[in-house]
């Protein structure tokens, strides 16, 4: 099998209904980690490549990746990932940000000169070259599938936005078809993909749901129980307060389990 020496993912994400794909969203910030930080786990292996077959990495040491973030940006969430796999990273400069339009998140491993961009292309490469060697063909296709429509259809539904990309309100003060049927998936599963349990899809899909509480954080959520179980447990995993700070997660799972207030939206951190 032919190794190509230089690996360069450029994908990018569709965002649905504006030119939002160009957006870096401006959220609160929190003690979590921060650009010079660097997080160690143990070393682990990654998913063999037997014969190649299942288009995976065969067994060689991995070495730490560099991501280029910030705590008011999408990128805690690729901390997050990155904590949940036990893949060793560190915080880049942002001054050397290799992303092509200066945005973030992005992830390097210099390496072997591979550059990737979008939050969604960074979980897919993170699950096709970190991800645990137990999953099946068939867990690593729903995942792939729930990293994307987190990113094409939950994404528009959380967040409304002008045309010029500000977002305004959120589509979870109403009610919507597709957060009925998670839901309905969400009463049957702990987590989104069947016998994997927490896996990088839970992290897309739970991270973009936890957003809302952080711009909206008077959105009644209770005409969907089971999502609200799913938000609360995911949000209590550790790694979810390493990656986004101990304050936010504790606000958070405090929002979940009390009933909003009733007066208008006073944003939690004075956002719009």
């Amino acid at each position: 099998m032919v190794t190509i020496p230089v690996f360069v993912v450029l994908i990018l994400v569709t965002w649905l209904g504006t030119s939002a794909a160009f957006t870096t969203r401006v959220l609160p910030t929190t003690p979590a980690a921060s650009v010079g930080s660097r997080f160690n786990r143990s070393t682990r292996t990654p998913i063999p490549n037997a014969d190649g077959a299942d288009g995976f990495r065969s067994n060689t040491a991995l070495q730490a990746l560099t991501i280029y973030g910030h705590p008011g940006s999408r990128s805690p969430l690729v901390n997050w990932a990155c904590i949940e796999l036990n893949v060793d990273y560190s915080m880049g400069d942002l001054s050397n940000n290799p992303h092509p339009f200066r945005q973030l998140p992005c992830l390097t491993n210099d390496d072997e000169d591979v550059v990737v961009f979008e939050s969604g292309a960074i979980l897919q490469y993170l699950l096709r070259y970190y991800g645990p060697p137990s999953l099946t063909k068939e867990q690593i296709g729903a995942i792939m599938s729930w990293i994307t429509w987190a990113n094409a259809s939950l994404d528009p539904i959380c967040f409304l936005e002008t045309p010029d990309g500000k977002v305004y309100d959120t589509g979870l003060k109403q009610p919507n078809r597709k957060i009925d049927q998670l839901n309905e998936l969400l009463g049957r599963e702990t987590y989104l993909v069947e016998g994997a349990g927490f896996t990088l899809a839970d992290v897309a899909v739970s991270s973009y749901l936890l957003y809302v509480l952080q711009f909206f954080p008077n959105v009644d959520l209770s005409r969907w129980p089971n999502l609200v179980r799913y938000m609360t447990d995911c949000a209590s995993r550790p790694g979810y307060g390493q990656a986004f700070g101990e304050p936010t997660q504790a606000s958070l799972v405090q929002m979940l389990s009390s009933p909003p207030p009733s007066s208008k939206d006073s944003k939690l951190f004075g956002m719009f």
